[in-house]
């Protein structure tokens, strides 16, 4: 247990450290729509490629109906309400509701990750990675929102540093309390974390995406690269 946690440990500090990076970028330079929109479907691109390439063979490996039904829409459940729980905020108007909604977010992609080594480490790792460019564009997009707003470049660091503690703290969680856990239970976590992580793609990242005037052949384009990129990896790690 104590190895496996060090090991997430480790390797939550990639995102971490790029949530505060992309933070740290907007604050000074808000990325334009077309840097905002290619970063979404590479992002979206190299999330489908991990679920596609580690979580779903688990799944069909020990297929087991039961914890596949309810680990899965518990997972769509969640989001679903994650979206309410947003929507509900942001139409509030102001930061406050943007910042609590992306805290929600980053808590839940935190709590994939350590759910992910639990697979191995070559799954951990890979999700790790692409949940750490969605954070990326996650960071960017809180950041350029609260500079337009006139916040202060202190103010807008900050909150990133708070949104990759989020990132940490869920990644801590399910380090410790999902770690070590085997059978219908995991397989039924799996399948929560496939959902999960299929909701980013189709619902936030590409809707996003598809919603702004610069989106291009390009863009699209590099929903492919991040893709082919995870495929590399794949027999890379």
């Amino acid at each position: 247990m104590e190895d496996s946690l060090q090991t997430i440990l480790t390797y939550v500090l990639i995102p971490v450290v790029v949530t505060i990076i992309g933070g740290i970028i907007a604050a000074y330079r808000s990325p334009g729509e077309r840097t905002r929109i290619t970063v979404q479907h590479f992002a979206a691109g190299v999330v489908f490629a991990a679920v596609g390439l580690e979580l779903l063979p688990e799944l069909v490996t020990n297929l087991k109906i039961l914890p596949l039904i309810i680990g899965f829409s518990a997972g769509v459940a969640l989001m679903l309400a994650v979206r309410k729980f947003s929507e509900k905020f942001e139409g509030k108007g102001g930061s406050g509701g943007l910042v609590v909604a992306a805290g929600v977010d980053v808590f839940i992609d935190g709590l994939l990750i350590g759910v992910s080594f639990d697979v191995g480490l070559r799954a951990g790792i890979i999700i790790t990675i692409a949940l750490a460019i969605e954070l990326l564009f996650l960071a960017l997009s809180v950041a350029s929102s609260l500079a337009k707003e006139g916040k202060s470049k202190s103010r807008i660091i900050l909150t990133t540093v708070v949104l990759s503690i989020l990132v940490f703290i869920g990644a801590v969680i399910g380090g410790t309390l999902l770690q070590g856990i085997h059978g219908s239970v995991l397989e039924g976590i799996i399948a929560f974390a496939v959902a999960a992580l299929l909701y980013l793609v189709t619902e936030e990242l590409l809707v996003e995406a598809h919603s702004g005037e610069e989106d291009s052949a390009f863009s699209t384009i590099m929903f492919f690269v991040g893709f082919l990129i995870v495929l590399i990896l794949e027999t890379a790690v």
